[in-house]
């Protein structure tokens, strides 16, 4: 379980394909306080740490996450944005979520609101996955509210802060981003249409 709160963005430093496998290795500042085992969110994808060396770890992506996520994109040098499984009794600062990507979105526009930006991202609504306004949304790992919401789209604010401590300063009108859509609107939107 996660917050969407991301604590680090570390650095791709080595890719390898094996089968249908993709090992990630990564160089982050947290590093020396991983164990083998534990779960870490890369751009909101669950992974579990597999190998330990010096200030990098290696995570590995089974086929079915390469193909849900933009993890198969991933270039060595490239940045994601990471974040430790949250603690009990810890303050839940963003929602609650799960590491696991529902599905990508393209970057549509970026808007330099002087002083903040605000990103839209367009996604294939025929998953039938919705966002509403306030609601919250999970974009590469990163809990945001929404602020526009259309049937495929949905607009997102970005202050500095943000900005500078996540992989958000990279994006470009074309990139491709993971989005982890609210765990209880999933639930709701489920019931609905049940009944």
């Amino acid at each position: 379980m996660f917050t969407g709160i991301i604590e680090s963005v570390g650095e791709v430093k080595d890719l390898k394909k094996e089968l249908n496998n993709l090992h990630i290795t990564i160089a982050c500042n947290f590093t020396n306080e991983l164990k083998i085992d534990q779960s870490v969110a890369h751009n909101g994808v669950c992974l579990t740490v597999v190998n330990i060396s010096g200030n990098q770890y290696t995570v590995t992506a089974i086929e079915e996450t390469l193909i849900k996520t933009n993890l198969s994109d991933l270039k060595v040098s490239d940045s994601v944005n990471l974040e430790r499984a949250m603690k009990l009794g810890d303050r839940l600062d963003g929602h609650i979520v799960q590491g696991h990507v529902d599905q990508t979105a393209i970057c549509k526009n970026i808007q330099n609101e002087e002083g903040s930006w605000k990103y839209t991202f367009q996604y294939d609504s025929n998953l039938n996955n919705i966002t509403i306004e306030k609601g919250s949304i999970t974009v590469n790992g990163v809990s945001l509210t929404v602020v526009d919401s259309k049937k495929d789209m949905f607009s997102v604010a970005i202050i500095p802060y943000t900005y500078e401590h996540t992989n958000f300063k990279s994006f470009k009108i074309g990139t491709k981003v993971n989005l982890e859509f609210d765990v209880i609107g999933k639930y709701v939107t489920r019931l609905m249409r049940l009944n």
